[in-house]
């Protein structure tokens, strides 16, 4: 795919003032990495006629919203408010002033009409949208424990294979391709707004300021005032405690609970606190892909890369790397296993979630004792209680 830009990053030019810079990621695309730069820096991007309008880092009820999308498993629905609320911050900041708005669930639109009210909603001709790639190869674990995390039961193995091999490819999650499918998301975003207001950044991971100087080019920026901030809330989990959760997941369905309380104990209570509270190791097991689906997904890159090209869009880095393929590991992996003072976190962050609500007295109620009632039971009449006080906060 020619562009001229391909390897010269350092000669984009500004987007015209008064921009509505849309990024809509998608996943697992250094959107969080973005996303954290700006709000760290929103005070002072006023200086340079950029504006953050989002009062957060990452504005992810507002974009749900205005995708027609549910929130995440047990989290209560997004609000139409929110998404209006945003809106009016980007336009009431003047016709100067150029707005970044980016959210990975923009990705997630759809349809052509959602599409086009979110343009419209956001200024029309003043868009701009900005979509960031990074192989598809690089995507697929990061993705696949991010689902786990949202309830997923299904191993690593036979999610590539629905996802890959066995048509129509949309179970048990619809919403990889409809992010992943990199050059259909492209097209649907062109139809909207035109090709020569879209840009595609191919991210180079071997370049970690890459991405952040391509961002300060686009928004006229002096270099160095975008710099990345860790988040651990956002690492990606190994492969021992993604297993953990995942079989925490079958355990949780199989015994019928709430999804509300999926939300609040397991999401944000035992996987929030093992995420900030450990940090993976050398000798932590790392999700490894299978070598044939390696080679399907570089495939199916080249696929992408070749269409993206044909659409007309600026293309910004080098549409290569996401048709590469990287050589097999050599190492042996040994068995995951999850140390004990990670089991240890995660339990600890599921009872803090859990004390966190207050305990209200109740009128004694006769029943069975535990040894009358089935652990199945148990765990239901259990997770219910616990809920119920939850809700009392």
């Amino acid at each position: 795919m020619e562009t001229d830009c391909t390897r010269r990053p350092e000669g984009v030019p500004p987007l015209p003032p008064g921009t509505r810079l849309l990024h809509i990621g998608p996943h697992k695309t250094g959107t969080t990495s973005i996303q954290g730069a700006m709000f760290a820096a929103k005070d002072r991007l006023g200086e340079h006629g950029v504006l953050w309008p989002a009062t957060t880092r990452h504005p992810m009820e507002a974009v749900l919203a205005a995708c027609a999308r549910p929130g995440m498993m047990g989290d209560a629905g997004p609000s139409e408010k929110q998404w209006l609320h945003l809106v009016d911050r980007v336009n009431g900041a003047g016709r100067a002033v150029t707005s970044v708005i980016s959210s990975e669930f923009f990705a997630d639109a759809p349809d052509d009409a959602t599409i086009g009210r979110i343009v419209a909603q956001l200024g029309g001709d003043s868009v701009h949208v900005l979509v960031t790639l990074r192989p598809l190869a690089k995507i697929m674990p990061s993705q696949w424990q991010q689902y786990v995390q949202n309830g997923l039961r299904m191993g690593y193995e036979e999610w590539l294979e629905h996802m890959l091999r066995k048509a129509p490819y949309e179970k048990p999650n619809p919403s990889f391709w409809r992010r992943h499918r990199h050059d259909r998301l492209v097209e649907r975003w062109v139809r909207a707004v035109g090709a020569e207001r879209v840009t595609v950044v191919v991210v180079d991971d071997r370049d970690r300021d890459g991405l952040m100087r391509t961002f300060e080019q686009l928004l006229g920026l002096p270099q160095g005032l975008l710099q990345e901030v860790p988040d651990t809330a956002n690492r990606s989990l190994t492969l021992a405690e993604t297993e953990m959760l995942r079989n925490l997941n079958k355990e949780f369905r199989g015994n019928g609970l709430p999804d509300e309380l999926y939300s609040k104990l397991v999401r944000h209570g035992a996987v929030m606190h093992m995420k900030n509270a450990c940090s993976p190791t050398p000798q932590d097991v790392k999700i490894c892909t299978p070598q044939w689906a390696v080679e399907a997904a570089a495939e199916i890159g080249a696929e992408m890369a070749r269409s993206i090209g044909a659409t007309g869009v600026r293309v910004l880095g080098d549409p290569a790397l996401l048709s590469a393929v990287p050589k097999p590991g050599t190492e042996t992996l040994a068995e995951p296993r999850i140390a004990p003072e990670v089991a240890a976190q995660a339990l600890y962050g599921a009872l803090a979630a859990a004390a966190a609500a207050p305990i209200r007295n109740t009128a004694p109620v006769k029943s069975r004792t535990v040894h009358q009632t089935s652990s199945r039971e148990l765990v239901k009449v259990l997770g219910h209680r616990c809920l119920k006080r939850l809700r009392r906060r």
